[in-house]
C-alpha cells in the first residue's frame, strides 16, 4: 500500500482496533493462476496476531492453502468536494479527493479443523449478537441443522506478520480547508459522510492555540 507520511497510522494497537471494530474485509491470496479474493467476516485476537474467519467449502481459494495472504479491511470512506475548501476562493488551486481509512493485515493463511471452526462460529455469533436485547445463540437452532451448516464451511486463520494502516483524512490540507470539508460532509449526509467527518475531527491537524 502506498503510504505517504501524513497518512500513516503508526500505532499498531489503534490499527488493530480499527480492524477489529470493522469485522469484515476482503481476503486476497496469490497462486499460480494469479490473485483470488473473497469477502470474509472475521475476529481478531486480543494481541492482533491472529485473525479467524471461515469460507464456504466450495470456495476455490481454499485450494491454495497454506499461503501468504492479505486481508484488506476498509473502515470508512467519502468523496470530498473542493467546493468546500475556503482556499478555492483564494487561489482556485484545489481538486476533488477521496478520504478514507483502511487497514492491511498480512500473514500466513492456514485451514483449520471442524472443532476449531465450530468454536469460531460460536464466537462470531456471540460477538455480533452481544448488542441485541434478545441475542440469538447457536444452540437456539436444532443441532442437526448446525451440524449440516458447519460441514459446508472451512475455518481459516491468518497468522499476522504485518499491520499497515492508512488514514487519508485531509491531514495535508490547511486547517480552514479541513473545517470546510468536515462541515460539507456533515451537511451532505450521504452514507459514510458522518463517520469520515468524525474521523477527520480526531486525526486531522489541530489548530494552534492563540
Amino acid at each position: 500500500m502506498f503510504l505517504p507520511r501524513p497518512f500513516a497510522e503508526p500505532d499498531r494497537d489503534a490499527a488493530i482496533e480499527s480492524a477489529r471494530t470493522a469485522g469484515f474485509g476482503h481476503l486476497v491470496v496469490g497462486g499460480d493462476d494469479g490473485l483470488a479474493s473473497t469477502p470474509m467476516p472475521f475476529l481478531v485476537d486480543d494481541g492482533g496476531h491472529r485473525v479467524r474467519g471461515h469460507l464456504a467449502r466450495p470456495n476455490p481459494l481454499l485450494n491454495r492453502l497454506p499461503a501468504d495472504a492479505l486481508l484488506v479491511v476498509p473502515i470508512d470512506d467519502a468523496y470530498v468536494s473542493p467546493s468546500w475548501y475556503p482556499s478555492k476562493r483564494e487561489h482556485g488551486r484545489v481538486v476533488p479527493t477521496w478520504n478514507y481509512e483502511v487497514v492491511h493485515l498480512r500473514g500466513r493463511l492456514v485451514g483449520r479443523d471442524a472443532d476449531w471452526t465450530e468454536q469460531l462460529v460460536r464466537d462470531l455469533t456471540d460477538h455480533h449478537e452481544s448488542s441485541n436485547t434478545d441475542p440469538w445463540s447457536v444452540d437456539d437452532a436444532p443441532a442437526d441443522h448446525i451440524e449440516g451448516l458447519l460441514r459446508a464451511i472451512v475455518g481459516v486463520e491468518l497468522e499476522v506478520t504485518e499491520v499497515v494502516a492508512k488514514r487519508k483524512l485531509s491531514q495535508n490540507r490547511p486547517a480552514d480547508d479541513v473545517d470546510g470539508a468536515i462541515a460539507g460532509l456533515e451537511a451532505r449526509g450521504l452514507p459514510g459522510d458522518e463517520p469520515v467527518a468524525a474521523a477527520m475531527r480526531r486525526h486531522a491537524p489541530r489548530r494552534e492555540a492563540t
